[in-house]
């Protein structure tokens, strides 16, 4: 039997009169069946594979069954990002609103008087994300125990996108204190396209729920996929190529930095196609029209960044291009998954690349995509840095908490799990003795270091677990907004002489208002690209890298390669492959040794600073190879430099651990970091950047004998 037949008659018929549905899919029967018996789910579908409905329609089903209490919320909805949530604003509102209930959307875009409306008369249904939530907890004028009093089920849009980050370890900590409002057992449903270990992320969402949990993942038919990887010689020749395909069509061009999308669209425009720029520095008009107006064209590509890889809804699509390559199967997976919508069309990728490196990344993603794998998201126990954001947020929330009650609220929580309570202990002792809390009687409150770092705008920088940038609003003089500029850009510009490039225009600065935080533009023929990079290293995956290795290292034809591509990475192969056949692939040169291990960025630095540590040497690591360079540096040397490697003496000294750990560098990876005691903030550096178990295995597959 179907599990429409469980629905109740009032959301049955509007389902068939209203929607025009003669059946559901095979994913939304099984996860009605599962939510509408009680079970928490993970629920798996590709981009509009139907997953919204599978968790909305038994979630309003219960809604109809068992009303929510008066002035009570019943369901959240949360998403990564409020562009999502205004994309899936409407189409929730009709779901809603054709069973007669309601839906109302609560971020920071959101005016204050319709917030105050909806807390007055609140909707069944609440769309946010999780630093909305953390508002209406901390908020006074926000009665959230009466609010949440009878919230029954929680829905977490593209879950993968908040497993294993700050983001999630926030969301998770919410949905406990919420569910203490509540004072039953919250129901947890996450929804994905991608992701390598659902059970996993099933047992993060969970929490403390007691109910049983199942993962909906129904057979998928199999689907013809078109791939192309092509290179070119530049971003405006590989920009002229993809402004040619795309005539005619509608596309999305995904870019890996704001930097190279402003860069692509300029170059595509005036090619016979609307080009359009999205990225989260483009004002959310210019990007609402973007989607609006792309929506209606026929002959248009939007260049953009992963702020469209998530569910956002564009309308039909004919291609999606990729700048260089993604750094996981599940980007390249969630931003194909945007085409092949159509009766008659197929899912496609064609990827645009610099450089021969970025050939072989696009491959390698597309044969472990072939291969049925997809990266496992690594859900953290020990999040300190969200840790101490929870410690303020119940200080702001309670007035002032016991450290017991500390312990009790949080430790549930599992990217928390792996915390000892003396660890917590140590960690409060240490923010009272920094002024970062304030002791008394027994209770924690607020300390005056803490009020002068975060208490900025009524503690506006508590809501998020991310740093919120000073931004200045870029505008042109008739007062067009057209988006912002991080303030270390705009100390750089000088006015009537400096030009920069937004919104895949260039712009020339007029004025720079640094007490309004306002800089004036008008158009200019050409700009410089604005500086949006990090200093934090990007690190591919393990797996991801040996795929890349072991393309090198065989003779199996990659199909899909274009002429220039397929040449490109033939001469790579003729270079490297006899080389990357040899059990240990280390090359002498002019006195300094490369070890090509292909083991990803975290593993690699973990050997680096091994090296460094037991030989003195300097290591430079990157994704593929390490560098080493130094007194005495010789073929023989090194190998018996990773024998010593890959004893378990080594490793499990505990001098080796503290001094790896004492090399890391300061990178800045959290604002809540300068809190912490210098372990803990070690141990959080650490946890991005190294992979001891991993490494270890690596190196119990390396030969190290000479000759080899």
């Amino acid at each position: 039997m179907s599990a429409f037949a469980l629905f109740p008659a009032r959301l049955q018929h509007a389902i068939v009169a209203r929607l025009g549905w003669t059946a559901l899919r095979p994913v939304q029967d099984l996860a009605a069946d599962a939510i509408l018996a009680g079970k928490n789910a993970v629920v798996l579908a590709p981009t509009a594979g139907g997953k919204t409905e599978a968790a909305v329609f038994p979630a309003l089903a219960q809604l109809i069954e068992r009303p929510v209490a008066e002035g009570a919320v019943g369901v959240l909805y949360v998403a990564p990002i409020k562009a999502l949530l205004n994309n899936q604003e409407e189409r929730l509102g009709t779901y809603a609103e054709m069973v007669g209930l309601r839906r109302f959307v609560w971020h920071g875009d959101v005016t204050d008087v319709e917030k105050r409306s909806f807390v007055r008369d609140p909707a069944e249904l609440l769309m946010t994300t999780p630093e909305s939530l953390e508002v209406m907890l901390l908020s006074q004028r926000t009665p959230a125990p009466k609010l949440f009093r009878d919230l029954r089920l929680v829905i977490v849009d593209e879950v993968h996108a908040f497993a294993g980050t700050d983001r999630g370890a926030h969301l998770i900590s919410v949905l406990e204190r919420l569910a203490r409002v509540g004072q039953g057992d919250l129901q947890r449903i996450g929804l994905s396209a991608t992701v390598g270990n659902p059970e996993e992320i099933l047992g993060w969402l969970r929490g403390t729920s007691r109910r049983e949990g199942v993962v909906v993942d129904p057979p998928r038919p199999p689907s013809r996929r078109e791939i192309r990887v092509s290179l070119h010689d530049s971003i405006p020749a590989l920009a002229q190529e993809a402004a040619r395909r795309a005539v005619g069509k509608k596309s999305l061009f995904f870019c890996q930095s704001r930097a190279v999308t402003e860069a692509v669209a300029e170059r595509m425009r005036g090619q016979g196609t609307d080009v359009f720029v999205h990225h989260g520095s483009v004002s959310l008009a210019e990007r609402r029209e973007a989607e609006e107006r792309f929506h209606r064209g026929q002959d248009a590509c939007i260049v953009c960044t992963s702020t469209l890889e998530l569910g956002i809804d564009v309308g039909d699509l004919d291609r999606v291009f990729q700048a260089n390559a993604p750094s996981t199967v599940a980007s390249f997976l969630q931003r194909m998954g945007r085409t092949g919508r159509r009766a008659g069309t197929v899912a496609n990728t064609t990827f645009f690349c610099e450089e021969t490196e970025d050939v072989l990344q696009a491959a390698a993603l597309v044969e472990l995509a072939r291969e049925g794998w997809t990266e496992p998201v690594r859900v953290s126990q020990r999040a300190f840095p969200v840790l101490v954001h929870q410690i303020f947020a119940l200080t702001l929330q309670h007035g002032a908490v016991s450290a017991e009650r500390i312990w009790d609220e949080l430790h549930v929580v599992p990217d928390f799990s792996g915390i000892e309570q003396s660890e917590l202990r140590s960690l409060l002792a240490h923010m009272t003795r920094e002024d970062f809390l304030f002791e008394a009687g027994g209770l924690l409150s607020m300390g005056e270091r803490a009020e002068r770092t975060f208490g900025r705008r009524n503690f506006q920088e508590l809501y998020a677990v991310f740093s919120t940038p000073v931004l200045y609003r870029v505008e042109t003089g008739t007062g067009r907004e057209l988006g912002s500029l991080e303030q270390a850009y705009v100390d750089r510009l000088v006015a009537e002489m400096s030009a920069f490039l937004l919104a895949g225009r260039a712009w020339l600065v007029e004025t720079v208002n640094h007490e309004e935080k306002r800089v004036r533009v008008r158009p200019a023929p050409g700009g410089q690209k604005p500086s949006w990079g990090s200093f934090v290293p990007s690190l591919l995956g393990f797996e991801l890298c040996q795929r890349m290795k072991r393309l090198l290292a065989s003779d199996d034809e990659v199909p899909y390669l274009e002429p220039p591509a397929a040449h490109a990475f033939a001469a790579l192969r003729e270079d490297m492959g006899a080389l990357l056949r040899r059990a240990l692939p280390l090359q002498m040169d002019s006195g300094a040794a490369r070890w090509w291990t292909f083991a990803g960025g975290r593993v690699n630095h973990t050997l680096k600073y091994a090296l460094e540590l037991s030989q003195g040497w300097k290591v430079v690591a990157d994704n593929v190879q390490l560098r080493i360079e130094g007194d005495g540096v010789t073929d023989e040397r090194v190998r018996a430099a990773i024998r010593l490697l890959q004893t378990d003496e080594f490793w499990d000294d505990s001098q080796t651990g503290r001094a790896l750990l004492a090399r890391l560098p300061p990178y800045r990876l959290s604002k809540f970091q300068d809190v912490l005691p210098a372990a803990m903030a070690v141990e959080t550096i650490e946890t991005y950047l190294l992979d001891v178990k991993t490494t270890r295995q690596f190196l119990l597959s390396v030969t190290t004998a000479a000759g080899e």
